[in-house]
């Protein structure tokens, strides 16, 4: 077990104990109590934020030039990379996933700092094509405070994601991680703070959303909020932000289509759909939970991939040899097994999985098998609900038609991947298929400089990309007059 943060949040700058209740911090591999930690209350977001609008307005930030900005934000990347091994056992502590997965992840945040480095400094402004005696420059300045909501299922990614370019846009952040998985946040932050970050730039704020999420929503300091995690609360968002007249992002559930026609290479497509579901335990937004298998290929595909699942090796994140962890919690866990007993009740076959792992090793964990299950229609609710765990449902179709019209019926719109040699058919179906992502003979593989966000129930706007940035920043019009005499309407 590592070092793990102490009984302190980070409010404006200073390391202190949350006003808030404190709640148990469990290892979903053991179920031992590994940490306890005392949340934010109300009191500590209003500290935080108004903390947050004064170092945000101060001259020191608000005027540093690009340039040093952006050095701010290659500190906190050597932090990152240097505490690299820390950060991943903590977070393997933390969410139960496998360190293999958890190093990926400490270096996926590494890269989004120092993407957002390179993206402030190549930023430009634009002098825009003049209509008359003016010279105009469009250009764009920060919002102020961001508030940042991030998911339990990848927090040291996610919390990069999120705080990187507000802080490159000019930013100052209050970062609410989940309530199952603080521990990562406050490792993060304390590297933020070594980093030299001046004081009140960026709070780390755990707790309920109900009490943290709600008061950083509503609070009249925050001039957007970012959000990843359920369509629910997503509209509970987006319903305060209409009042407030404030802009968002939300990125929110799925229940992506997996696509694999009847030319696809085999070993490729079983190694995508596989990995597509079961990695991270399905715990993603993106997994690839509906999948749909040319009705001639149905039969050998299904028996072939089911036969592989079996042979999955179920066990605690720390081992080396895990390909499937425990989930992040063990109420989580149930809901993943109650999602699993519906789908019998509606008439689905379980054809491997659908039940925790038997054995002492697995008595006091989080765990449940990787499951897979046929026989429904595209229209029951275990194909229409996301069940956010390794649980995935085959589907037979036939022609690209009956494809597209059966993955496009659903209310999200978040990732798609699709398995064939025929590039042609592989862009008419990917331009056919209503998701912000399609992945084609791959899928679950990212860059910071393509942007993410999906249609529909899965979200408002979009991450990563050249125009990051200016999502966290307001744009401002310039006219410089160029008369040499006053404007003929006041003589």
């Amino acid at each position: 077990m590592p070092e793990l943060p102490q009984d302190e949040i980070l409010v404006a700058g200073r390391w202190t104990r949350g006003g808030g209740p404190a709640g148990d911090i469990t290892d979903p591999a053991t179920g031992e109590v590994i940490a306890r930690l005392h949340t934010a209350s109300a009191e500590d977001v209003d500290t935080a934020a108004e903390a947050a609008r004064h170092a945000a307005a101060d001259p020191a930030w608000r005027d540093l030039a690009p340039h040093l900005r952006a050095r701010c934000l290659h500190r906190i990347a050597d932090l990152v990379e240097r505490d690299a091994d820390h950060l991943s056992a903590v977070q393997t502590a933390d969410t139960g996933k496998s360190r293999s997965e958890t190093h990926a992840l400490v270096a996926s945040a590494a890269g989004t700092f120092r993407y957002a480095a390179a993206v402030l400094e190549t930023a430009e402004d634009a002098v825009t094509p003049s209509r008359g005696d003016y010279v105009t420059v469009s250009t764009h300045e920060p919002i102020g405070v961001i508030g940042a909501i991030a998911p339990w299922n990848s927090p040291v990614a996610s919390d990069a994601q999120k705080i990187a370019p507000a802080l490159a846009a000019g930013n100052a952040v209050l970062l609410k991680p989940a309530d199952w998985t603080p521990l990562t946040s406050l490792a993060l932050g304390r590297l933020i703070t070594e980093s030299g970050l001046p004081d009140g730039l960026v709070s780390i704020l755990p707790g309920p959303g109900r009490v943290v999420g709600d008061a950083i929503v509503r609070h009249p300091a925050i001039g957007k909020v970012t959000f990843t995690g359920g369509t629910t609360t997503g509209r509970g968002i987006a319903r305060v932000a209409a009042e407030k007249l404030m802009p968002v992002s939300l990125e929110l559930g799925g229940k992506s289509p997996t696509i694999v026609f009847e030319d696809a290479d085999l070993e490729q497509a079983l190694a995508g759909v596989m990995f597509g579901i079961f990695s991270s335990s399905g715990q993603s937004c993106i997994a690839g939970s509906r999948l749909f298998i040319a009705r001639e290929r149905y039969d050998e595909f299904l028996g072939e991939l089911v036969a592989r699942t079996r042979k999955l090796r179920v066990g605690p994140g720390t081992s080396p040899d895990t390909q499937v962890a425990p989930m992040v919690h063990h109420r989580h866990r149930d809901s993943v097994a109650a999602h699993v007993d519906l789908a019998r009740q509606e008439g689905a076959r379980v054809l491997c999985g659908g039940a925790a792992p038997e054995g002492e090793e697995y008595a006091k964990g989080a765990y449940y098998l990787p499951t897979v299950l046929d026989g429904l229609p595209n229209t029951s609710r275990t194909c229409q609900e996301e069940i956010f765990g390794p649980v995935l449902v085959a589907l037979p179709f036939d022609g690209e038609d009956d494809l597209v019209e059966q993955a496009n019926d659903s209310v999200y719109g978040l990732a798609c991947g699709l398995w064939t040699r025929d590039l042609g058919r592989a862009w008419r179906v990917a331009r056919r298929i209503e998701a912000g992502t399609v992945w084609i003979n791959t899928y679950k593989q990212f860059s910071s400089s393509t942007p993410f966000g999906g249609m529909k129930e899965s979200g408002l706007g979009s991450e990563k990309g050249i125009g990051w940035l200016r999502g966290y920043q307001r744009q401002k019009s310039l006219y410089f007059g160029t008369r040499s005499t006053p404007l003929p309407w006041a003589l």
